[in-house]
């Protein structure tokens, strides 16, 4: 019997939720967010550009945390633009890569208007296809190609394009509604119809223009399994991204764990919702956004009852005004907070208080030697954060010192 097709995370905080405009994440704080996913039981991370140089130590110092078992299931993968130049430059640049996206517009609107003449639909079609055949000689193992602007692209030309793709030898096809123009009805029938015709798993990548993100990504990995292929869903931690953002992790999680209709499909078995909170907290700091009130699962008031009608009701019996238990979100413990001394590691920080925070964490080191050094990276990492560290960080660069020393060098 065939086995059932499954739902699977596909994160990109680290590629299009850092493209957030006026905000950013340290390199160590991209490292961190893969390090949480990880733990999450995420399929694969969009850990970052391998054309963009200040990347280059980032990304290959990921590639090693994996090697090393920093990372212990997580895919990482790079994007990358759908030319030949594009993708030798990336394996020149960063030679671990095995997982990459190669991306190309393929809607009328930006064909005619965004190339302007150097690309017609036909000469779009040979550059993936060139870019997908030297990924692989160069040792892709798996080749996803997006079609930017997909939700605005007609049909016919869509699927050809998603044919050719496969030819190549691509596995998976992204449909990007880039500008999140689609509605759940539009992109359930788009995304069955191509991948009834091209037979590969279908990548839903989708933005929040319409305030529709997270309806749709799930409507379209519906549309991929009632196809009979799998569906990889784009995710960003709070929903962050370009314009409106992308969609949301954490609600993704719960639309297809607990939205009527969706029993009958199953959710990649390794998704750890309890690593909700931790990851959305964490997130949030990094980026310096708060997280909204009303943000399903982790908001202030996701379980919070003032009515007396409510409050009555959901003491009686949580199910009465409560969909799901925040226990599984790993809410519900209580959390220190220091309210006397408080010894801090920063950019500035001597041997003593330094071993003092780190006794706290009940890391001991073989000498002072050893201290010495890792002392040196927590003020490295200070000053590459530009806030104070998390105790998780802090665990990070104790462990893998050579990751965080490559993590914190870029080379202009």
């Amino acid at each position: 019997m065939a086995q059932k097709p499954k739902i699977y995370l596909l994160d990109v905080t680290n590629r299009d939720g850092v493209q957030t405009s006026r905000i950013c994440l340290s390199k160590l704080q991209k490292t961190m967010i893969n390090w949480y996913l990880d733990q999450m039981g995420v399929f694969q991370s969009e850990f970052g550009f391998p054309l963009t140089h200040h990347e280059t130590n980032y990304l290959n110092a990921n590639l090693e945390l994996f090697k090393q078992g920093g990372l212990s299931n997580i895919r990482l993968s790079g994007w990358l633009r759908a030319t030949k130049e594009d993708v030798e430059t990336a394996f020149r640049l960063v030679p671990g890569l095995k997982y990459v996206n190669l991306s190309i517009s393929t809607s009328d609107q930006m064909i005619i208007h965004k190339f302007k003449g150097k690309l017609d639909h036909q000469s779009v079609i040979r550059e993936m296809e060139e870019a997908v055949r030297e990924a692989i000689k160069l040792g892709a193992e798996v080749v996803g190609v997006n079609a930017e602007d997909a939700s605005r692209t007609n049909m016919d030309y869509l699927t050809e394009f998603a044919v050719k793709a496969k030819a190549a030898g691509a596995a998976r096809i992204r449909y990007c509604d880039t500008l999140g123009c689609d509605t759940p009805f539009s992109i359930y029938e788009r995304i069955k119809s191509l991948a009834g015709s091209v037979g590969l798993p279908i990548e839903v990548h989708c933005h929040n223009d319409l305030g529709l993100v997270v309806a749709n990504s799930v409507a379209g990995a519906k549309a991929a399994n009632d196809a009979g292929v799998d569906a990889y869903v784009n995710t960003c931690v709070n929903g962050m991204g370009e314009r409106a953002g992308n969609a949301d992790l954490v609600s993704v999680i719960l639309a297809v764990k607990f939205g009527q209709g969706m029993q009958g499909y199953q959710l990649d078995e390794k998704v750890d919702l309890k690593m909700a909170w931790k990851i959305c907290k964490y997130a949030s700091y990094a980026f310096g956004v708060p997280i909204p009130i009303n943000q399903p699962g982790v908001g202030a008031n996701a379980f919070a009852h003032e009515s007396g009608i409510h409050a009555d009701g959901a003491l009686k019996d949580r199910r009465n005004y409560e969909l799901y238990d925040y226990e599984e979100l790993g809410r519900g413990d209580a959390e220190i907070i220091e309210t006397g001394r408080n010894i801090t590691a920063g950019e500035y920080s001597g041997i003593k208080g330094f071993r003092n925070v780190y006794e706290k964490l009940e890391i001991a080191f073989k000498d002072d030697a050893e201290a010495t050094r890792i002392l040196e990276l927590v003020r490295y990492a200070n000053v590459h954060n530009q806030k104070p560290l998390v105790d998780d960080e802090l665990n990070f660069i104790a462990h893998y010192p050579d990751i965080a020393r490559k993590i914190f060098t870029m080379s202009p």
